[in-house]
């Protein structure tokens, strides 16, 4: 089913091509909807691979084996399939992600263990194994395609297709990352929240390429947030192809590491952002600041309990400046809080300091400000140095409306 072009969509950016990359997209056709379904993307012996993976309990077998294979550093391919998320399918889904990596793994000539797979859909029907043997065997040599293709065929319930790149300067050579993502519904912090991947072409030890992902996953796909739900299927992986010919980035020590990790963090950024901004039904793309915290790790967590408030997202849908309802949230965080040194205020104008309402709050800029598409609720804890920002959008009819007949 086609959904309306949400209305914070941002156009698919010119993403450079990766040496040691080819992208490839057929239709497999896991459900019935006349477009690509299935991505292959071939990746040069000795390419360098990272990944995260959701800590859903219920996760698909794509991710299980993600995460075992993840340790041994290389990738020769990765194969995404979209209309059917294969989780929740016991040992029928896990004979289908074995097929797929058996079938690449046999045409490229290198370990299973070195084939990635992920998928994402309806949970609870196994992935057709004759659908993906011939969709693969198709993939395998279709012609290669652009990022844009690449972007659409991962997609679900996505509105637009999404794409981020950068680059750095290192070791004197300049160095590009370009990354595609699809995320819109069963989107919460918890690792990952969907399904993204970045590829480089810079030349990083595998250790190294984890410790940049992770540590900006921590920063930008944790920090954001649809709906409180996540996936049985998120995952977020970085491939790096070694050809830019920068010496071995090995450690923060290594020449050019900050400028590689920086890199990696502002794709990330990008790419959370560009889901939040297609939430499902989305209307508004709210960023969330907690600062006096305990800590980050407080601030964060005291960010999210009121990104992930019904009431407090449904009040923003409205254009209701009810800060009373962002007091709930931080009230209910679980985390240290001290009702008479909190502030709230939209969009840098302060309603309440301290603990109590201001005497000359003027609610008139509030309102405007609420008016617009980029909303920003700001919350001073008054305890300590911790902060944090999470971005989510507002809960409105829409997001009712596409999951009630996800199904169908």
């Amino acid at each position: 089913m086609a959904y309306p072009v949400s209305p914070l969509a941002s156009p698919f950016p010119a993403l450079p091509p990766i040496a040691g990359v080819t992208a490839r997209v057929v239709r497999a056709g896991y459900k019935d909807w006349g477009r690509c379904d299935l991505t292959y993307v071939e990746l040069d012996e000795g390419t360098s691979v990272a990944g995260v993976f959701t800590r859903n309990l219920c996760c698909s077998s794509e991710v299980e084996l993600g995460r075992a294979n993840i340790g041994q550093g290389k990738a020769r391919a990765l194969i995404v399939n979209a209309g059917n998320s294969n989780a929740f399918t016991g040992y029928r889904g896990r004979e289908a992600v074995e097929q797929i990596m058996g079938q690449v793994s046999a045409h490229l000539g290198c370990p299973p263990e070195q084939v990635f797979v992920s998928s994402t859909g309806v949970i609870g029907v196994p992935l057709p194994k004759d659908k993906a043997r011939e969709g693969v065997e198709k993939a395998l040599t279709a012609q290669p395609c652009t990022w844009e293709d690449a972007a659409n065929t991962i997609a679900t319930t996505d509105t637009f297709a999404k794409g981020a790149t950068a680059t750095a300067i290192v070791d004197g050579k300049t160095v590009t990352i370009s990354a595609i993502i699809k995320g819109s519904g069963m989107i919460a912090p918890d690792m990952a929240t969907m399904l993204g991947y970045l590829f480089t072409d810079a030349t990083v030890e595998p250790a190294f390429l984890q410790e940049c992902l992770s540590a900006a996953n921590q920063r930008t796909f944790s920090c954001i947030t649809v709906d409180s739900d996540t996936s049985t299927s998120d995952t977020v992986m970085a491939f790096a192809t070694g050809k830019a010919g920068n010496a071995p980035l090995a450690s923060f020590e290594s020449a050019g590491a900050d400028a590689f990790a920086a890199a990696v963090h502002d794709v990330c950024r990008q790419l959370a952002h560009l889901v939040v901004r297609d939430g499902e039904g989305a209307q508004k793309f709210i960023a969330v600041t907690v600062s006096g915290a305990i800590s980050d790790e407080s601030a964060r967590k005291v960010g999210l309990a009121i990104a992930n408030s019904p009431l407090v997202k449904t009040a923003i849908a409205g254009e209701d400046a009810n800060w009373g309802r962002v007091v709930m949230a931080v009230g209910k965080a679980g985390e240290p809080a001290d009702r008479d040194k909190l502030s709230i205020g939209f969009g840098g104008t302060w309603a309440a300091r301290e603990g109590l309402p201001l005497a000359d709050y003027d609610e008139a800029p509030v309102a405007e400000h609420l008016k617009g598409q980029d909303i920003s609720i700001e919350v001073d804890l008054g305890l300590g140095e911790g902060q944090a920002t999470v971005w989510t959008c507002d809960l409105t009819h829409g997001y009712i409306s596409i999951n009630a007949d996800y199904r169908s």
